[in-house]
């Protein structure tokens, strides 16, 4: 019976990649971006330096509490229809954010980045889009391949501050310029997406499916949401610092910005090979040594500040989001049914979009508050790594340890 099954094709499937990763390449290229200048800017912005990365985890909210109503978007409506809202947000915020600069405002600032957040939460379902009409066989790879879309997007972001940030007379506000264009022109690459949308329920029917919560009770699931929240929260809270403590301890604007550019060159770069190492040493393995990496750079860190330390503990912080992040996504993605997708994706990215947030704010304020200098603030970040480092990895060790099902 089996041997007269057709072959799945993924030939749909690798189109729709090879979309999506110029998405993540183009349109990508903003997040960098952001993320280097919106602690600078806030530190001119705010009366107070200590919230200095409020910015930074305004745009981390704005995607958190954009993610459950987007995936029920995309879920009604299509993925094509989604991002090109996405990316609508992407240019709104950057436009109110410009204005905020011009202004002197740091609340419309803020409001900008909130709205910011809305091209954000649409990035992160660029690699559930890229599992939705792959094979399983395909599913890893496929994600992988999305996510190493952002080495191109590494590259051209920080370089597009070092060439805007100074070309006018208000700081940044080339730089936002600059975003807005990529908005407008990248979300012309979703005409090229081939993703169907999902079958509308009948009213009649009864729904199809586990509830939220009864997800949120599948061990796997719990685990790789976990996973996914302490990668990318500790991501977050490290790089949201780094400009600040590299130009605290007396280095340029342009050595963060190509700090940050080796950092997501890093997390972007191992995507070629990671859906394979899945493949090869499963899923569990990968997200272990992903948080093992995680916890190297943190002690790199904490060895020194030099430029070499700040280079070599941002590229493993990438690489150890890459393992941690792509390897929890993945084991997500096996764990739900299709007509699922839509529940469980849009409350899996609101937990870990809201831990990110947490640790955004958190950054600013460890780094400028909480120490009496940037070298101690720099020690201080990267000490609160631990504890979430241990709680990531007691739960891939409690799963590993129960019983396997029938």
């Amino acid at each position: 019976m089996s041997s007269m099954t057709p072959s799945v094709s993924d030939a749909r499937a690798q189109r729709n990649v090879w979309v999506l990763v110029a998405a993540q390449a183009i349109l990508g290229a903003q997040m960098p971006m952001i993320f280097i200048i919106g602690g600078l800017a806030g530190t001119t912005l705010a009366a107070n330096v200590c919230w200095a990365t409020l910015p930074i985890s305004m745009i981390v909210l704005g995607s958190m509490l954009t993610a459950t109503p987007l995936a029920a978007f995309m879920q009604r409506y299509g993925r094509r229809a989604g991002f090109v809202l996405t990316a609508s947000g992407g240019a709104l915020g950057a436009i109110v954010g410009a204005i905020g600069l011009m202004q002197g405002s740091f609340l419309l600032f803020n409001i900008g980045s909130l709205l910011t957040g809305i091209y954000m939460s649409g990035q992160g379902f660029y690699r559930f889009a890229a599992a939705d009409t792959a094979s399983d066989a395909f599913k890893p790879k496929a994600i992988s391949y999305v996510m190493a879309g952002g080495l191109l997007s590494a590259v051209v972001g920080p370089q597009l501050v070092k060439f805007t940030a100074e070309t006018m007379v208000v700081p940044f506000l080339g730089t936002y310029l600059a975003v807005i264009a990529l908005n407008v022109g990248g979300m012309a690459l979703f005409a090229f997406l081939d993703i169907p949308k999902p079958p509308a329920p009948d009213r009649d029917a009864p729904r199809v499916g586990r509830s939220r919560r009864e997800m949120l009770r599948d061990p796997a699931i719990a685990v790789a949401i976990i996973c996914a929240t302490v990668s990318y929260a500790l991501m977050n809270l490290v790089m949201t610092s780094t400009p600040l403590a590299v130009v605290g301890c007396g280095f340029t604007t342009g050595h963060a910005a190509d700090i940050v550019s080796a950092h997501v060159l890093a997390m972007y770069a191992p995507s070629f090979i990671t859906g394979h190492l899945i493949a090869r040493f499963g899923v569990n393995t990968i997200v272990a040594t992903g948080l093992a990496i995680l916890a190297a750079s943190g002690a790199v860190a904490l060895m020194g500040v030099e430029l070499e330390h700040f280079y070599v503990a941002l590229i493993l912080l990438g690489i150890g989001w890459n393992f941690g992040f792509i390897g929890a996504t993945t084991m997500l993605a096996r764990n739900h049914a299709p007509s699922e997708r839509g529940r469980i994706q849009g409350i899996n990215d609101m937990i870990v979009f809201g831990g990110v947030t947490v640790a955004s704010l958190s950054s600013g304020q460890l780094m400028n508050c909480w120490g009496p200098d940037a070298e101690t603030g720099w020690q201080l970040v990267n000490l609160a790594m631990l504890p979430f480092l241990v709680l990531a990895g007691g739960a891939l060790i409690w799963l590993a340890m129960r019983p396997r099902e029938a």
